[in-house]
C-alpha cells in the first residue's frame, strides 16, 4: 500500500491530522459501532502485515522508478519477507500480506507458495497498485500516465474492478489461493466513508472485509518526544475496526506505519523511535483488548530494520502478555467485527 499519489498519501500525515490525536476521528454512520473494550474484557488481535509491493525513494532517496514497476519485486525483498514470515511463525503468529497482480507474472513464485504453505494470509492489493478513489484515468496509477493505450476505452470503474479480478485471477493460477481480504492502495484518512460505490464492489466481488483507512497524528518528524508516542497510542482508540452502511467491514491501518515513520529525506525517524512507538501501541492493545494493524513494506524494512526488530518485538510482547494477546490476519479480526 505505498503511498504513489500525494492526494491519498499517508506520509502527508502532518497535514490536517490534528482531529485524529484528539480523538475526534470517530468512525460513523455504521451499521454497528466497535465498543471501547475495558482492561481484560478481549484478547487484543495484533496484525502484522506486509504490503508486497516496491516503494519510492527505496533503497535510494532517488529511485522513483518503483512508481511504474511496484510489482517487479527485488530478491533483497522476496527474501526478507520469507524470513520475516520465519520468524513470526516459530514465534506463534502468522503474516498478513497484500500482493500487488503483477508480482505473479516475475518467473519464479516458489517463495509465496512457501508463504502460503506455512499459515500466512495473502490479500489482494490490485494488479497495477490503482487508486480507488481515482476520478480520472490520471489518477488510478503511474503505469497508466505513461502508457494510456493500457486502458484506453475503459471507464475508471471498470479498471478498478478489472485490476481486483486480475489478480485473484493470478493468484488461484501461479499460487493457489484465493485472496484473503482487501487493502486499497494508498490510504485515507476517511477510508471508503462517502464511497459506497467502492464498498458494494468489493461486496459483489465477495469480499467482506477492507483496510483503506489510514488514521495520521501530527507528530516530531524528527527525534520524537514521549508526548509524541503517548499520542500515536492514543490514537488507537480512533483506529478501531468498524461497519460502513453497506455492511463492509473496515479494519484501518494503525498509526504510523513505516511510510510515515521513515519515508522522508531528512529528518526522518530512527529504528529506535519506531521500536518505542511500536512498542506503546502494542500495550495499549493489550490493555484495552483492543486492536492493532501495524502496516509495513518489505522494501522499506529491509533496509531500515534489516534484523526484523519490529516484529520480533510485537512477537516477544505478545508472547508476554500472558494470552491477552494473538498475532492474527486480518480475517479473524473482521470475524469479531461481523453484523450479528
Amino acid at each position: 500500500m505505498d503511498e504513489s499519489k500525494p492526494n491519498f498519501s499517508r506520509r502527508h500525515f502532518l497535514a490536517g491530522t490534528s482531529a485524529v490525536a484528539a480523538g475526534a476521528l470517530v468512525p460513523g454512520g455504521s451499521r454497528r459501532q466497535t465498543e471501547a473494550a475495558a482492561p481484560g474484557d478481549k484478547q487484543a488481535l495484533i496484525a502484522i502485515t506486509l504490503d508486497l509491493e516496491m516503494s519510492m525513494h527505496y533503497p535510494t532517496w532517488d529511485m522513483m522508478e518503483w512508481n511504474y514497476e511496484k510489482g517487479n519485486l527485488t530478491s533483497a525483498v522476496k527474501q526478507y519477507t520469507v524470513e520475516a514470515g520465519r520468524r513470526v511463525k516459530a514465534k506463534g503468529g502468522i503474516l498478513q500480506c497484500f500482493l500487488l497482480g503483477r508480482v505473479l507474472e516475475q518467473e519464479n513464485v516458489d517463495w509465496l507458495k512457501e508463504l502460503v504453505r506455512e499459515g500466512h494470509a495473502v490479500g489482494n492489493h490490485t494488479y497495477d497498485h490503482v487508486s480507488v478513489w481515482a476520478t480520472s484515468p490520471e489518477q488510478l496509477q503511474y503505469r497508466f500516465q505513461r502508457a494510456p493505450w493500457l486502458i484506453r476505452g475503459k471507464t475508471v470503474p471498470e479498471v478498478i474492478r478489472e485490476n481486483i479480478l486480475l489478480t485473484e485471477a493470478a493468484m488461484e493460477t501461479r499460487i493457489g489461493v484465493k485472496p484473503l481480504g482487501f487493502r486499497t492502495p494508498g490510504g485515507s484518512t476517511e477510508g471508503l466513508k462517502g464511497r459506497p460505490d467502492i464498498q458494494k464492489l468489493l461486496l459483489d466481488l465477495g469480499f467482506t472485509w477492507a483496510s483503506s483507512m489510514a488514521p495520521g497524528v501530527p507528530v516530531t518528524p524528527a527525534n520524537p518526544t514521549d508526548a509524541d508516542f503517548q499520542a500515536v497510542a492514543d490514537a488507537q482508540a480512533s483506529s478501531q475496526p468498524f461497519v460502513y452502511p453497506t455492511g463492509l467491514i473496515e479494519i484501518p491501518m494503525s498509526p504510523l506505519g513505516d511510510v510515515a515513520s521513515f519515508r522522508r529525506e531528512k529528518e526522518k525517524w530512527k529504528l529506535g523511535d519506531f521500536l518505542k512507538m511500536v512498542e506503546h501501541n502494542v500495550r495499549w492493545a493489550i490493555d484495552h483488548g483492543g486492536v492493532f494493524d501495524l502496516l509495513t513494506h518489505p522494501s522499506i524494512m529491509v533496509v531500515e530494520d534489516p534484523e526484523f526488530r519490529a516484529y520480533e518485538l510485537i512477537c516477544d510482547l505478545v508472547g508476554a502478555s500472558s494470552g491477552r494477546a494473538r498475532i492474527v490476519g486480518l480475517d479473524e479480526i473482521a470475524k469479531r467485527h461481523q453484523v450479528k
